[in-house]
């Protein structure tokens, strides 16, 4: 297959979208129509990743998915990719060919992060519903652009934090929400490994010949190909993604939004550094960030250079007695219920006169809330349930677990964090302007521009931006 350059001219209605005098020839009057119960889905999967591949073969298990199309601008990676689904599904290198087939209904977007919205929001004016991979954004206000795409074209968007499909985190929500931990006064989140040195300093070189480079890097800036600004490892520049913050961060703080509904946090305040790895990387190797939301804070810390038991990487506090969470289950350890004098420290029997005085325990210990031991997580299962969600979702047009709404908030929050790192300052938030309190440097920082030609892209669809 031809590789294809974004200058090269595409379909008939791709040419009349771009001109900006159709953009309405291509939403629901000409694709959307509410899928009956029974009839199959048709799925077209752009970017064939690491989590692209899981995808795939999720979908592949849901009976009422037909998998038609693959956009990949990795050469071998489309081919594998078309191995795999079989059938008559067709390869494309420039996702905007797939978005023209009347025949998908919806599609996957498993590319490098900083495609996610650009992609998502094309695919919402093409009639599309979208099941988008965390982080949903690469800047702020791209969450912005994309919710109002989704309502403008009536499309279904499903983020792909799939752990809100998780029988047991549903579960846990259940006790955090019903008051069984108390009331939430902190949440502590965190990701430990050590990968040290790090992944080296490869030259800057040509890309491989199956590797459409100028097309992976789309709208971020223009760079020389660079491995470690390629596959997997684009997650460690700051150009085309945010670190770890908006990698694993944004699973743990997603979790923390759908137990404990806010507008967003009031301050942010973070630091850190790339301190130990001896690569070319620029995100973080250490990081720790305070979120301050009404009547809570929040806690996140990732290491890169020191692994650590990271069995519970979430934990909710309360009143009563603290729920720790992973993807394998969850456990709640209830607090004794003492008398808050019995707390005070003794080093030589009672306290001299005048001091507190502890009170006799009688019968026996009494604790604030029950135990609860939970081991029935199943990372596997949370995928594809989230696959089914979206897939039921695209049916009933009801709105998905993770929508579109729930991802803008915390990945807004994840680079809040990073802002605050990158400027070596607190930010305070207005959730409702969406606008950093009396910061003109940082609001600046919460759009980027798109390289073209991809920023005309953007200025057809007639977004506020």
């Amino acid at each position: 297959m031809e590789t294809s350059s974004p200058d090269q001219a595409l379909s008939v209605n791709r040419r009349r979208f771009v001109q900006g005098g159709a953009a309405t020839l291509l939403t629901a009057a000409s694709y959307r129509r509410v899928l009956g119960a029974n009839e199959r889905v048709g799925v077209g999967f752009i970017g064939y990743g690491l989590i692209g591949k899981r995808h795939v073969l999720d979908f592949q298990t849901q009976a009422d998915a037909s998998l038609r199309g693959v956009a990949e601008a990795h050469q071998g990676r489309l081919e594998e990719a078309l191995g795999l689904i079989g059938g008559d599904a067709r390869g494309y290198r420039d996702f905007r060919e797939l978005l023209d087939q009347p025949d998908i209904d919806a599609v996957v977007v498993s590319t490098p992060d900083h495609w996610h919205a650009l992609v998502t929001l094309l695919a919402c004016a093409a009639g599309k519903d979208v099941y988008v991979e965390k982080p949903m954004t690469l800047f702020v206000r791209e969450g912005r652009w994309m919710i109002e795409a989704a309502r403008r074209h009536g499309r279904v968007v499903q983020v792909g934090t799939q752990q809100r499909s998780g029988i047991h985190y549903q579960r846990a929500r259940e006790l955090i929400q019903s008051g069984h931990i108390g009331d939430i006064c902190s949440v502590r989140m965190r990701a430990y490994r050590n990968i040290m040195p790090g992944y080296g300093s490869p030259p800057d070189g040509d890309p491989p010949p199956e590797l459409d480079w100028d097309l992976f890097l789309g709208p971020a800036p223009m760079r020389p190909y660079n491995p470690n600004r390629g596959i997997y490892h684009f997650r460690w520049f700051w150009d085309t993604s945010g670190g770890q913050m908006t990698n694993l961060g944004q699973h743990r703080l997603d979790i923390v939004d759908w137990c404990l509904p806010t507008p967003g946090p009031l301050s942010v305040s973070s630091m850190g550094g790339r301190f130990h790895l001896q690569d070319n990387g620029e995100t973080p190797d250490t990081q720790d960030v305070l979120f301050e939301y009404p009547g809570f804070t929040a806690i996140w810390s990732h290491r890169e250079t020191c692994g650590a038991n990271d069995e519970w990487p979430l934990e909710f506090c309360g009143t009563k007695g603290r729920l720790a969470i992973s993807r394998s289950g969850f456990t709640v350890s209830p607090d004794r219920d003492i008398s808050p004098a019995n707390t005070v420290p003794q080093f030589a029997g009672a306290h001299p006169v005048g001091g507190p005085v502890a009170e006799p325990e009688r019968g026996p210990r009494r604790y604030r809330t029950q135990a609860v031991h939970n081991r029935e997580g199943n990372a596997r299962e949370q995928l594809s349930l989230h696959a089914r969600n979206f897939l039921d979702c695209v049916k009933s047009r009801k709105t998905p677990v993770s929508d579109v709404e729930s991802g803008h908030r915390v990945v807004t929050a994840c680079h809040l964090a990073n802002l605050s790192l990158r400027l070596g300052r607190k930010l305070r938030w207005d959730a409702v302007k969406e606008q950093v309190v009396d910061d003109a440097e940082a609001n600046q920082w919460l759009t980027r521009p798109y390289r073209a030609p991809w920023d005309r892209e953007l200025q057809a669809l007639r977004l506020e931006t």
